[in-house]
């Protein structure tokens, strides 16, 4: 049996050397041996790659295009790369890497394994691999979109987004009848803020493919961003004309947070998940209709939406509580009163950060808002550039890997880490102000190694109380790219785990972390602004109070709600859903019964 095996294989081989050496000289022919091939090994990609290639020299661009997305979608169903993606999800890189390197091993041009080991690389802060792997990507397959999309995103985060937009712009060239790659470019320029040239080529887009449900919905995610909100809903609403089915632009519409659903609105959502195309549109039509039915009051079966789009969406994305814990032990036992000291004078001196960290939906977006209206404070959004640091120190194994060698890094090392957050920030940077935010909420996991690179940066834990804040992210609905608790007990644990690690900063650096909590916030603005603006040494500025008046783009679920005034409504939105919220409120313990304070044990 394994000599007939081999035999097969060597046969393969042989039949595949024979398309190579007619591709150049005679592509019809070796369209023809690639066709043949694919009748007897119709699960192996390497003849569709063949076969593309020899197409697209003949001008037949779409078969071709065809041809190469077959090969890449046979390569995902692999085995190993199947399982690769899944540890890439639970941040088990090592392990990733090991299995995508045996499959490159078995066929050096599989796109899909390239394009996979270029994730990791970029993630561990290989850029110029990274970059190496996504070019040779496209090359083999030129119709690979998921590459070039990468390979764009990838610039953009080098501060290369011009190259990004040439990229895009070659491509689309190249295939005009293709919208995606001017889809991107637009987003690109929402990312970064050149707002006018966005909506100017999503008008361009629209008038390429006036029916073109998704080119609406993207539309409307640039109208919100920028504060056109009677726009947006408009976009939203004529993609949902053309395709009612759409979970993306049901929850874009549910997620403007301040239109209100109607019983028709409902209805329609329903018959939809009814005959939803994938997971992924039943996911967000579960968050939607969870939106829609506690507009209509309807608070039980709202709740039994928002747990079966979390459910549905574990099974994709699983979280793994554990690896949370595993950050907080380890930065405990690292991270005491004698180490910060030894290091006190090492890092990067320069003051203009001001982190914003703490739990999603806690009211961190109003506070970046406020502060961004201060003269003195550009507001850069939500920026990865900490995350990469640490990926880069710790390597690709877990998110927590960095706790293990920052230790051995020199005062050098360190001065270097926080001059690079600084030149890589820039890019996301329009003026000239002298201090900027990064509201990334998660950066709390990075606070040691914010006092290390960047000794006078200042921190601002932004905190809501632990019920209404772990249930407003069991209602919303994370993009595939954010791994996050999605059941009412791990947002618990998250919380905990979060509450934890902030007190132990408070208990080794006290004051290094000031403290804002929401509801002191919304029932008494000025004051909490006022003080807030003297922890950061600023001036008082009028223009905090006005925030809802500043046009500066924003990305996050709270776009709509920052561009009002400071209100009540919504604060204890919470409370319809309680009935169901035990197991949320037996994970918190007594983190929730101290809130605003914390537990005796890890009290200062």
């Amino acid at each position: 049996m394994a000599n007939k095996r081999a035999q097969g294989s060597d046969g393969l081989h042989r039949e595949l050397q024979q398309v190579r050496a007619s591709l150049n000289s005679d592509p019809t022919t070796a369209a023809r041996l690639a066709g043949e091939i694919i009748s007897r090994y119709s699960g192996t990609p390497e003849p569709y790659r063949l076969l593309g290639a020899a197409l697209r020299r003949l001008g037949r661009s779409e078969e071709a295009e065809r041809a190469d997305n077959e090969a890449i979608s046979i390569s995902a169903r692999f085995p190993e790369l199947a399982e690769a993606a899944q540890a890439m999800k639970r941040s088990h890189f090592d392990r990733a890497e090991h299995l995508i390197r045996s499959r490159l091993q078995a066929d050096p041009e599989d796109a899909e394994a390239l394009r996979l080991l270029a994730d990791i690389a970029a993630t561990a802060g290989h850029n110029e691999d990274a970059e190496r792997l996504l070019r040779r990507a496209v090359e083999i397959a030129p119709a690979f979109v998921a590459a070039y999309v990468n390979l764009a995103t990838l610039f953009q985060n080098l501060a290369r987004s011009d190259e990004a937009i040439g990229l895009l712009d070659d491509a689309s060239a190249r295939e005009p009848r293709h919208h995606w790659a001017l889809s991107l470019k637009a987003a690109i320029l929402v990312a970064e803020q050149r707002l006018d040239g966005a909506i100017q080529v999503h008008e361009e887009l629209l008038a390429r493919a006036p029916e073109a449900a998704i080119v609406w919905m993207n539309y409307g995610y640039a109208l919100k961003t920028v504060g056109r909100l009677d726009e947006a809903v408009a976009a939203y609403r004529r993609s949902l004309e053309l395709d009612p089915a759409s979970g993306f632009a049901w929850w874009g519409l549910a997620n403007l947070r301040t239109v209100r659903l109607d019983a028709r609105d409902v209805t329609t959502m329903q018959e939809a998940l009814q005959h939803a195309s994938d997971d992924l549109h039943r996911v967000q039509l579960h968050f939607a209709l969870g939106k829609g039915l506690g507009d209509q009051d309807r608070f039980e079966h709202s709740f039994r939406h928002y747990a079966a789009g979390n459910e549905l969406r574990r099974r994709h994305m699983p979280y793994e509580p554990w690896l949370v814990r595993e950050t907080v032990r380890k930065t405990e036992v690292l991270f005491t009163r004698e180490f910060l000291q030894e290091h006190a004078e090492n890092g990067y001196a320069a003051a203009d950060p001001i982190f914003i960290v703490g739990m999603p939906r806690s009211g961190s977006t109003l506070v970046e808002q406020i502060l961004a209206s201060h003269p003195l404070i550009e507001g850069a959004g939500e920026l990865i550039e900490l995350e990469k640091i640490a990926a880069r120190i710790g390597g690709a194994a877990t998110a927590s890997s960095w706790l293990d060698k920052v230790a051995t890094l020199r005062a050098e090392d360190l001065r270097a880490l926080g001059e690079t957050f600084l030149s890589a920030t820039r890019a996301h940077r329009m003026s000239e102000r002298p201090f900027f935010t990064d509201k990334m909420p998660f950066n709390w996991r990075y606070i040691g190694l914010i006092l290390l690179i960047l000794p006078n940066a200042r921190i601002i834990d932004v905190r809501r109380h632990p019920l209404g804040c772990c249930f407003s992210n069991f209602a919303l609905y994370f993009n595939r790219q954010t791994n996050f608790a999605s059941s009412l007990e791990d947002l618990g644990s998250y919380y905990r785990d979060y509450v934890r690690m902030i007190a132990h900063f408070d208990r080794i650096a006290p004051g290094r972390i000031y403290r804002v909590i929401y509801e002191r916030l919304v029932e008494d603005c000025e004051h909490e602004v006022r003080r807030l603006l003297d922890h950061l040494d600023l001036p008082f500025d009028e223009a905090c109070l006005r925030f809802y008046d500043n046009p500066r783009a924003v990305h996050t679920p709270s776009a709509q709600q920052v561009r009002m005034p400071v209100n009540r409504e919504g604060m204890e939105h919470w409370r319809r859903y309680e009935p169901w919220l035990g197991p949320l409120q037996q994970a918190l313990g007594d983190v929730l019964d101290r809130y605003p304070n914390v537990p005796k044990e890890w009290a200062g």
